[in-house]
């Protein structure tokens, strides 16, 4: 079982000053994903340690609450049970920051009357209100989400989207920060959130220190996209253009105009482009250049490769025509993206242009 730890003092000060122990609540409720709830405990516990020494004059930085609206055990998706402290015990506690986890049953997203009803009288109280994955259906239900962006696990965002039309919903972030509310994508992207919120309090050194010990990437924010488009494009169709899919993945740098692409599957071009729009959705050249931007991105973010190098693996041939789609897609060059994106950046290591 997870324990939560009672705050012995408050929380305050401002960001990235630690001047005072932030109270970190973690909501809970059966049927709560699990790792949406350990992940991001275990990350403010690891910065608890990296920051802070019993003994030392200064407080920790953080103490972590999982919550519940009775308190108890509370039983999670898989099963797992773990102890939480009622709600009713924090009336007086000064919160810092409020997580709301997601979990699913039956097919749908669970959004908790009660756990609602608490964020929507305790947001303005706190200085951050943060959702994992589909806990931002609470966030919704509870009207904080109104006319802001926001993102969810990729296969709820469409639901997240028709339930609260005011949320301008986009799946493809790992996390999304409007002001004072964060809302992240599926499961493992809370330790995403998380580290950024560490980044945010505590300095980038101890969130690279965190995410050293939790064997993570560090992520920036709004940098990482939760999707995969060749295994996105793979679930799109049949049989025969998810195998297309494979292939065209691992033969970017080759010629993938519709001729070739047609002889591929053994049809003609006009037949294999009209069968392809029908089934897919979308023109093959536009998956083609899904495919190559996001294998460009994958390759500033992830190595040291020179951008030349890069521009021929995937396909763009050149710099200048790799610069050219980055500044239209992204609005930023690729030595800027890999500047700000880079993982490699993130830990220190310099990288050649």
């Amino acid at each position: 079982m997870i324990f939560s730890r009672n705050a012995s003092k408050a929380s305050g000060g401002s960001a990235g000053k630690r001047v005072s122990t932030r109270r970190v609540v973690m909501l809970s409720y059966d049927g709560v994903n699990l790792v949406d709830v350990s992940g991001p405990v275990q990350a403010f516990e690891t910065a608890r340690r990296q920051a802070w020494q019993p003994g030392l004059d200064a407080p920790a930085p953080y103490d972590i609450t999982v919550a519940s609206k009775a308190g108890g055990p509370v039983v999670t998706g898989p099963g797992l049970a773990i102890m939480t402290t009622p709600l009713a015990a924090l009336a007086a506690a000064a919160i810092d920051t409020v997580i709301m986890p997601g979990g699913s049953t039956e097919g749908s997203p669970i959004a908790p009357p009660a756990l609602v009803a608490w964020i929507g009288a305790n947001a303005r109280c706190v200085r951050r209100v943060c959702s994992v994955c589909t806990g931002a259906f609470a966030l919704g239900a509870a009207g904080l989400l109104d006319g802001k962006r926001a993102t969810t696990h990729w296969r709820w965002a469409a639901e997240l989207a028709r339930r609260h039309p005011k949320v301008r919903v986009d799946p493809d972030p790992i996390f999304i920060r409007e002001g004072s509310l964060w809302t992240s994508a599926g499961v493992t992207a809370g330790m995403d959130l998380a580290l950024a919120l560490i980044e945010e309090d505590l300095g980038h050194r101890i969130a690279i220190e965190v995410a050293r010990d939790l064997v993570m990437f560090m992520k920036r924010p709004g940098g990482q996209s939760q999707f995969s488009v060749p295994l996105a494009a793979q679930a799109t169709g049949d049989a025969l253009f998810g195998d297309l899919h494979a292939w065209m993945a691992t033969h970017l740098a080759e010629d993938l105009r519709v001729e070739r692409l047609a002889a591929q599957v053994g049809m003609s071009p006009r037949s294999f482009a009209r069968l392809y729009a029908a089934r897919v959705g979308s023109t093959p050249a536009k998956t083609v250049e899904l495919m190559r931007l996001e294998a460009a991105r994958r390759a500033l973010e992830e190595t040291d490769l020179p951008t030349k190098r890069i521009a021929a693996v995937t396909g763009y041939g050149d710099e200048q025509n790799l610069r050219r789609v980055f500044q239209r897609q992204l609005g930023l060059g690729p030595a800027q993206y890999r500047d700000r994106f880079s993982a490699h950046a993130a830990q220190g290591f310099v990288i050649g242009a």
